[in-house]
């Protein structure tokens, strides 16, 4: 198999397809959370879901930024760490409420239970400790870096525009919804998530048009496939 920046770009927008794809569906008529039923089976593969949709979108973003690096600029490189940091974060949080959470959901509830009181975005009533910070870290980075990353997409015009300005918007409602009850707060992936879809598909699309540099020979002078000798 020959990996070229096409393939490259092409998988990209898949990964960011289906990041999307997960995020959403994750969602639908996701339990309620506590320490009864983090235990349960069914939240260990939601989870497990939401980690692998975290490396996908990681994935793909990293596709849609490198795809356009001088159209992004300065802000999209800004956009673009910000907004992978989130989505690292993401994945070690939520690789802690699939695995380790459940181990001590018996012998110490209390504290699982203030984790997801934190993770909802409510308040925890004991200490938590570094989960604390690397949660609102998360929350962050998550919604800053979506602002930017959007609005350094729209900027450079390449990739869907309506999508680019959802996933810019996507942290505002994101905020709104965080406030209110977890029924309501599960929604916050729908803009999301429908964003990551979008601009997968726009990236997927747009990748015919990405040209190599590798040389080749014609007569006795070595040129690139962009015509540069």
């Amino acid at each position: 198999m020959t990996i070229t920046p096409t393939t490259l770009t092409r998988a990209a927008g898949i990964a960011a397809t289906v990041a999307g794809l997960i995020f959403i569906g994750v969602q639908i008529n996701h339990p309620h959370l506590d320490a009864g039923s983090i235990t349960t089976t069914e939240l260990a593969v939601r989870n497990s879901l939401k980690v692998l949709m975290a490396a996908l979108a990681l994935a793909g973003i990293t596709g849609m930024y490198l795809s356009q690096v001088r159209r992004n600029g300065l802000l999209g490189l800004l956009g673009y760490l910000v907004l992978g940091t989130g989505y690292l974060l993401i994945m070690a949080t939520t690789f802690a409420l699939a695995y380790v959470l459940p181990t001590i959901a018996g012998t110490d509830p209390s504290y699982v239970d203030d984790v997801i009181a934190v993770v909802i975005g409510g308040t925890a009533t004991g200490d938590i400790g570094a989960l604390q910070t690397a949660l609102q870290v998360q929350n962050i980075t998550f919604l800053a870096g979506g602002l930017i990353f959007g609005i350094a997409l729209y900027r450079a015009g390449v990739l869907a525009r309506w999508a680019a300005a959802l996933l810019a918007v996507g942290g505002v409602v994101t905020v709104v919804l965080s406030v209110l009850p977890d029924g309501f707060y599960r929604l916050l992936a729908f803009p999301n998530g429908i964003a990551l879809i979008a601009l997968g598909y726009s990236l997927w699309g747009t990748a015919h048009g990405i040209t190599t540099t590798e040389p080749v020979t014609v007569g006795s002078r070595r040129v690139t496939t962009a015509g540069a000798e």
